[in-house]
């Protein structure tokens, strides 16, 4: 046969065999806290939900990460409410939530009754699947959760922070897949905050994890899109066995946020791989997504191309306009470059963590101080708590002299125990802070909404008869601050954060420095 006559035949050959990949709908929550700094109102997503119901996905990312914050700080609108309004209209449809761990959906551990307490409600709401994760990678930090999860009858989704330093490695990762299964996950997802999973390490991964856990294990990848590679490796991923990816629709596509839906589509048209999405509904959805987008212009994310940088200095995007913000403030805008090589051997003293919430903030603002006052000569509290063990184990050993710096500093001593160990049951004592504050109602889950968020829940509680806040505007309106809205450093750049007070110690003087988290 002809070269060109086998090239034909090969170009029509149908694939023998299709695998079916699950696809994730990201529109709900990552892509608007990714893209549009979370400020996309439950108004402007129930008319989205039918279609979402019946287009196809395995789930529909909806609940958890910065939203909750979101809903109180901004919104005037209550999660559990959003959350139950999800439910009645996807009925159809597993819903899913992002869940930190022991940190659950605040920025601090939470005693093992909290977490209980906190994964049952969510559950007996409406949430079908949790992705559980823990900034560190530290098992410890998941174990509580996902026994929660596992007890409530519902999907725990064990998470990988993927990141790359000298010591992480697809050994290490697939080591850690198997401890996530050990302790009853029922699927291993590899998720990928900046951006930096390229294909060949992602088909390594994957294909790591099916080789030592069984072809049966269920894996999803989760990828943003900022350094412009993370297609190619969803469609590696595929090619090793991922059996589910997460994407978000076009309209919030992209940027510091994620690969379009529509692109994996069509991506896997023609190859041995279907999703089975209603490709007619995936069309409408995209078309009013377009109609949303210009209305929170304010809020959208500036960086539309790609930072390939991100590879060199671990920095996500988010992570960059934070700190850009905190200079500006000190007058030192001017040193940028300073703080961005700092900020690599700040991880290294500190064991080489994954720049994730909230490990991303401690050590960038680290580096700021570091930069602005020299070497570790002012140190925030959440750093002290990192060297000396308080947020858990690191994948690398923390540089002897910086704990010793950060323990000359610090009540504390260095610990190797679980971090939440050390708590004593809290229940009572946020039950009681919670049930003094006007407008709270008394149930469970303004108590969970008070230890979430202890400083905002209060304005919150006292406003919430006034009703939920639409910051979309008409694109051709003038941009205006939410009524009432807390001070905050966001430019759009990024995920909404609550704000950290630090207590920085000066020349004998404890200073309170506030900083809003990219």
């Amino acid at each position: 046969m002809e070269e060109k006559d086998r090239a034909n035949v090969c170009h029509e050959r149908e694939p023998e065999m299709t695998k079916k990949i699950d696809i994730t709908e990201l529109i709900l929550r990552d892509a608007h806290q990714s893209v549009m700094a979370t400020r996309m109102s439950l108004e402007d997503m129930v008319p989205a939900c039918e279609d979402l119901d019946k287009a196809g996905y395995w789930s529909v990312e909806c609940w958890g990460g910065a939203t909750f914050d979101s809903c109180i700080r901004f919104l005037n609108e209550d999660p559990w409410e959003r959350l139950r309004t999800f439910r009645r209209l996807m009925p159809n449809t597993r819903l899913q939530m992002l869940l930190r761990g022991q940190n659950l959906l605040g920025y601090r551990h939470y005693e093992d009754g909290v977490v209980d307490r906190f994964v049952e409600k969510a559950a007996e709401t409406g949430i079908d699947v949790f992705r559980v994760f823990d900034a560190l990678n530290d098992i410890r930090n998941l174990e509580r959760a996902v026994a929660a999860v596992r007890r409530t009858g519902k999907h725990a989704q064990g998470a990988i922070s993927y990141t790359v330093s000298p010591l992480h490695t697809t050994g290490g990762f697939v080591d850690l897949a198997k401890k996530l299964l050990d302790r009853g996950c029922n699927s291993i997802c590899i998720k990928d905050m900046a951006a930096l999973l390229k294909p060949r390490a992602a088909y390594d991964l994957v294909r790591g994890i099916k080789d030592a856990c069984g072809e049966e294990t269920r894996v999803q990848v989760h990828v943003h899109a900022t350094t412009g590679v993370t297609l190619v490796s969803l469609m590696k991923a595929i090619e090793a066995g991922a059996d589910c990816v997460d994407a978000a629709l076009s309209p919030l596509s992209l940027g510091p946020g994620h690969n379009p839906t529509e692109s994996v589509v069509e991506m896997l048209q023609g190859t041995e791989f279907e999703t089975d999405l209603d490709k007619g509904r995936i069309l409408k959805l995209k078309q009013y997504f377009n109609t949303i987008r210009p209305r929170y212009q304010e809020f959208l994310s500036n960086i539309t191309g790609v930072e390939t940088e991100i590879f060199e200095s671990q920095i996500p995007g988010g992570m960059i306009s934070n700190m850009e913000s905190q200079l500006k403030q000190q007058k030192a805008g001017d040193r940028m470059a300073e703080v961005l090589a700092e900020v690599p051997k700040v991880r290294a003293d500190a064991g080489f963590p994954p720049l994730v919430t909230p490990s991303s903030q401690i050590v960038g603002t680290q580096a700021v101080f570091n930069v602005l006052m020299g070497k570790y000569k002012v140190l925030t509290g959440e750093f002290v708590d990192l060297m000396l063990g308080y947020y858990g184990e690191t994948i690398g050993p923390r540089n002897p002299e910086v704990i010793a710096i950060a323990a000359g500093k610090s009540t504390k001593e260095p610990v190797t125990c679980r971090p939440a160990d050390l708590l004593k049951p809290e229940w009572q004592e946020l039950r009681k802070a919670a049930l003094e504050l006007p407008g709270c109602n008394g149930s469970d889950e303004d108590v969970l909404t008070y230890a979430m968020f202890p400083q905002v829940a209060p304005k919150f509680f006292a406003t919430r008869d006034e009703g939920p806040k639409n910051l979309g505007k008409d694109p051709g309106a003038q941009p205006a601050a939410a009524p009432g809205a807390a001070p905050v450093v966001d430019n759009g750049k990024g995920p909404v954060r609550s704000p950290i007070t630090y207590n920085v110690k000066l020349k004998g003087i404890t200073h309170q420095v506030t900083v809003t988290p990219a």
